[in-house]
């Protein structure tokens, strides 16, 4: 059903609240051409959350997918998460009326956990969703950055209504594997739950501009630029990988950003989605490219012995 790239829609955040400070704001033009550039090019789900500007990336959302316009936009697939800190789950069904108005009604195909931390427990949280599922106001239940044990036991709490978690939303990329020690890739294909890989070119490292002009950190917004992958040792630290990276996308006439997407969606068979995000509408045009060819698994293999 869903393109192995959704869009992911943090930086739809107007600038408001801690979380969508990260990043500048985006006129509104800018961000109905990013939508129409991914619709027309594919991607047929897009990723928000209540915290993204306390609801300003879905109402954003919302109004670009309507002013967009078609069948590509009427029938693409909605992902948002509930924000779980210093709540209950009591509040899940109580503010979900709240994030359908702010997405003009559209249907959330994918309601996330956004957290593992709340006040109440995995199993109180799963019923919650549940419950949505069965009045009609969403249609499959996810998580994000749960543990693989806490994976186990939403999907077990899921099963006895009737449903299966379709999905958890983790940090992955060629600069970032942890899911694959700490047994929550594992987790996910025993149970066929889906990867969703955010951040998955690493802010902007993966696509080796900061490695060719270093000077282009200093002009970062945002405290992404303090993470240490920026600093002169990350960048030194990662910069075979990159060069792998430009090697392949000579070969591919790709980028370097759109040969790590491509290993992102292929090295794991049909178990990982990605969803980068795009601040430009140029970005939205790299994303799509990064669909059009797909890695030799020698190529991918040897990306993964890099990494």
């Amino acid at each position: 059903m869903l393109s192995p790239l959704g869009l992911g829609c943090w930086q739809f955040s107007n600038g408001k609240g801690m979380v969508g400070k990260f990043w500048p704001v985006l006129p509104r033009e800018d961000v109905l051409k990013i939508v129409q550039i991914s619709l027309q090019g594919g991607i047929n789900w897009f990723d928000t959350a209540e915290v993204y500007g306390g609801g300003q990336s879905e109402e954003m959302l919302a109004y670009a997918l309507k002013a967009a316009g078609g069948k590509a936009a009427e029938e693409a697939y909605i992902a948002t998460k509930w924000w779980p800190i210093f709540r209950t789950a009591r509040s899940i069904t109580s503010t979900i009326d709240e994030r359908i108005r702010l997405l003009d009604n559209r249907t959330i195909q994918l309601y996330q956990v956004h957290q593992p931390y709340s006040f109440s427990s995995v199993a109180s949280e799963m019923k919650a969703m549940a419950k949505l599922v069965e009045l009609g106001k969403i249609k499959n239940v996810g998580v994000s950055n749960f543990s693989a044990v806490k994976m186990r036991e939403a999907d077990r709490v899921l099963r006895e209504h009737g449903l299966r978690l379709a999905s958890n939303q983790v940090k992955y990329s060629l600069l970032d594997r942890r899911i694959e020690q700490n047994g929550i890739l594992d987790t996910a294909k025993e149970l066929g739950i889906a990867i969703i890989a955010y951040s998955p070119l690493e802010q902007g490292i993966l696509s080796g501009k900061f490695h060719k002009n270093p000077e282009l950190v200093k002009a970062i917004k945002g405290p992404r630029k303090w993470a240490s992958g920026f600093r002169t040792s990350g960048l030194l630290k990662s910069k075979p990988l990159i060069d792998a990276l430009e090697e392949l996308a000579l070969q591919y006439k790709a980028s370097p950003s759109q040969i790590a997407l491509n290993w992102l969606i292929h090295a794991n068979g049909g178990t990982v989605f990605a969803i980068p995000g795009a601040s430009k509408v140029h970005h939205a045009e790299e994303n799509i490219k990064a669909m059009r060819f797909k890695l030799t698994n020698s190529e991918v293999k040897g990306l993964s012995s890099i990494s």
